[in-house]
């Protein structure tokens, strides 16, 4: 069983107000000083394909796939080092931040796919932590012609079929679909476990290709983005006074805070 674990280079979002910057010309952020981190959403991801290959019912093959300009190789071992077999990096300039929106990256990844051949199954996490759009799964899995599953919190293979749990607002849902399939993962199933010192050695001897736009069969300028930002911007920072509304008994402290909202305009 081959897996394709979809993964994408973030700046930390953990990281200061002051290392991130809008630029108000091209409208994008862009950060300052800080570092590249692995998006947390696809570690969620990740540790729901080494789960399946845990489970060693079949010999699975995890792949990472990466899109992106500039890909920080530590960022990328971090990926690799829990498990996974291989790297497929597809970096181009056309792949640069910003330059493509949730329509033209699903569709690249899709042509990165296809270039890999067979494949039964990929999964993506909910979204990004940079844009949070959580659009390119569903992308993906159109421009491949595959079924989706979303938000899916547990998964297994059985019988040929992926079975999967879906953490919903006010349930869980429990669904089946044929393979090949694209999985968008909810966080719901747990961290990315942490890498032993031999796996983090190894993952430097691992296989890792590197392919450009051109290799898979991108054409950036064909694959206009379908999102047009108009503005960008921070919202103002306003200045807030707490007022602390108390009383001998609850009834007394909601009158009470009644009448403040009144006296204020509020209600």
């Amino acid at each position: 069983m081959h897996i394709i674990v979809c993964v994408k280079q973030v700046p930390d979002p953990e990281g200061p107000q002051s290392c991130f910057a809008i630029n108000p010309e091209t409208n994008r952020v862009e950060p300052r000083g800080i570092p590249p981190v692995l998006n947390t959403f696809d570690e969620s991801a990740l540790e729901a394909a080494l789960r399946i290959k845990d489970a060693g019912k079949e010999e699975v093959k995890i792949t990472i796939l990466t899109l992106g300009h500039k890909i920080s190789k530590n960022v990328m071992l971090k990926a690799l080092a829990p498990g996974a077999d291989e790297l497929i990096q597809v970096e181009d300039e056309a792949f640069a931040a910003g330059n493509l929106d949730s329509h033209g990256t699903a569709r690249a990844l899709a042509a990165a796919v296809k270039r890999v051949g067979e494949v039964d199954l990929v999964l993506v996490g909910r979204q990004a932590a940079d844009w949070n759009a959580g659009q390119v799964g569903i992308g993906l899995a159109l421009e491949l012609g595959f079924p989706i599953v979303t938000l899916a919190s547990t998964m297994e293979i059985h019988d040929g079929s992926l079975l999967a749990e879906r953490a919903l607002l006010d349930r869980h849902e429990k669904v089946k679909c044929s393979l090949p399939a694209v999985v968008m993962v909810s966080s719901e199933i747990g961290v990315l476990r942490y890498p032993s010192l031999l796996q983090i050695k190894a993952a430097k001897k691992k296989p890792a290709v590197g392919w450009s736009a051109g290799d898979i069969g991108f054409d950036a300028q064909a694959a206009r983005n379908r999102i047009v930002v108009r503005r960008l911007f921070e919202p103002e920072l306003r200045n807030r006074d707490c007022v602390m509304i108390d009383g001998d008994s609850p009834e007394e402290a909601g009158s009470r805070l009644a009448e403040r909202l009144r006296q204020d305009g509020v209600v």
